[in-house]
């Protein structure tokens, strides 16, 4: 048998299948960590709003493009460029590198998840300061890389029987339990604690005075995390997606899944901080030190609280599921390491760099990177400087050249002919073009001149 034949990946089980995996790698930590306190500090209703907007005229065209990207070449997400000209393979190559950077400091924070979902289950207790327990624990150098080799083990494990086996039967599972989780965890949030009622009013009425380019370059950066665009997500995923599927109408609901979960976060935390008066601008903190000190407080709060860490477990999990299918795909077929050799290299890559990231909030807290900006050179450590390495350099230079790569080098007319089934499913309309050729890259460069300080 051929290398080719040997190589080809196999189908998924169900379009249904399909949708809650590549759902669930765009529903994560972006979602449920993140969106909550971007959307507080950019202005609640009117970062929520344009957040929506960015999804329609950006992220949409994106899944489409990469998903046809990965449907057309039907392999991992460096050959699948290459099939179409071989010189752009390092668009796959950027994926790579970026998806494992991402995966070093995510698969910390997961950790984190578990441990806190496990802390509601047996007992609840935080101490007095849940501002101390978390840095406490995070500062610790053994507890939480033990949690985050259980996350690593559990996911890479899985992934020896390849996405579209155990995984994709786990993930049907686990998202539609997620989205029943965040609904219950939302209605319990607005109607436990006075005020909260005014937190949702904040967080769903835009007030047009607070948008800036800042709001903006925030919104649009969290959709390419949130929903999982330019880092080779939906390339490796759509290397499994039959001929009969509609491309068109998979991108928008996997585009609608996300944008769904990120606004039932929203309706779990805003409200809930908002009415117990705390910090909603803690950051990254938020959803660890925030809403671990309101769910102690509150009556039912233990068990509420176990609820909302485990539907953020599931998040986590289903993310990382993809997350490391893609280097993983990438090392079995384009290095010919095979499944087994492929997943253990991943794993330890990742996981050494996680270790790295875990000890720099302890005992390596002095090691620090440069970042370059305009009002002179800052200092960050591994998690930061990961994060907006990969978040708003990587991740809108992958879309940028993805955009380049589909209307300069694949053409318009190719790419559609993949998109549409030969016309099956419609036609690439004159608008889709105008959003792949001017919209995304001009959004992409607003993204990574706001990081350097170029425009604020």
């Amino acid at each position: 048998m051929s290398n080719n034949v040997q190589n080809q990946p196999k189908q998924w089980n169900s379009r249904f299948g399909y949708i809650m995996v590549a759902a669930g790698a765009a529903i994560g930590l972006g979602n449920i960590w993140k969106f909550p306190y971007l959307a507080y500090r950019g202005g609640g209703g009117i970062f929520l709003l344009v957040y929506i907007l960015i999804i329609a005229v950006m992220a949409h065209p994106m899944v489409e493009m990469e998903t046809a990207i990965g449907r057309h070449g039907k392999s991992d997400t460096v050959s699948v460029y290459e099939k179409i000209n071989k010189k752009w393979g390092f668009v796959g190559w950027m994926a790579n590198i970026c998806t494992l950077m991402i995966n070093m400091f995510y698969v910390v924070v997961g950790g984190w998840v578990l441990k806190y979902a496990a802390q509601f289950i047996v007992s609840g207790d935080f101490g007095n300061d849940t501002a101390m327990f978390y840095n406490n624990y995070i500062a610790q150098p053994v507890e939480p890389i033990i949690w985050t080799f259980i996350l690593m083990a559990f996911c890479s494990f899985l992934l020896l029987f390849g996405i579209t086996e155990i995984v994709e039967k786990v993930t049907k599972v686990i998202m539609p339990a997620l989205f029943i989780m965040l609904i219950v965890c939302g209605v319990y949030a607005c109607f436990s604690t006075e005020g909260a009622i005014e937190g949702l009013k904040y967080y769903l009425l835009p007030e047009p005075k607070n948008f800036s380019i800042k709001v903006f370059a925030d919104a649009a950066t969290q959709v390419l995390f949130s929903v999982g665009i330019g880092w080779g997500i939906f390339t490796t995923l759509g290397a499994n997606v039959p001929d009969k599927n509609n491309l068109k109408s998979d991108a928008i609901l996997v585009s609608i899944c996300d944008t769904m979960a990120a606004i039932l976060a929203g309706f779990v935390v805003i409200p809930s901080a908002y009415g117990a008066g705390v910090d909603l601008q803690a950051g990254p903190r938020l959803l660890f030190e925030v809403m671990a000190g309101i769910f102690s407080r509150v009556p039912g709060g233990r068990f509420i609280g176990a609820f909302f860490f485990i539907a953020v477990a599931f998040a986590v999990i289903s993310s990382l599921f993809t997350f490391f299918e893609i280097s993983m795909k990438t090392f079995e077929v384009k290095l010919n390491m095979g499944r087994k050799k492929a997943v253990a290299v991943v794993s330890l890559i990742i996981f050494i760099g996680s270790i790295l990231v875990s000890l720099n909030f302890g005992v390596m807290k002095s090691l620090v990177l440069p970042w370059p900006h305009m009002s002179g050179i800052q200092w960050y450590g591994l998690f930061d400087w990961f994060d907006c390495f990969t978040a708003y350099v990587l991740l809108p230079a992958g879309c940028l050249f993805t955009c380049m790569f589909v209307a300069k080098v694949w053409k318009f007319d190719a790419y559609e002919k993949e998109l549409t089934a030969n016309g099956r499913d419609g036609k690439l309309k004159p608008y889709d073009k105008f959003l792949v050729k001017y919209v995304v890259p001009a959004f992409m460069l607003i993204i990574i001149l706001n990081v350097f300080g170029v425009i604020q």
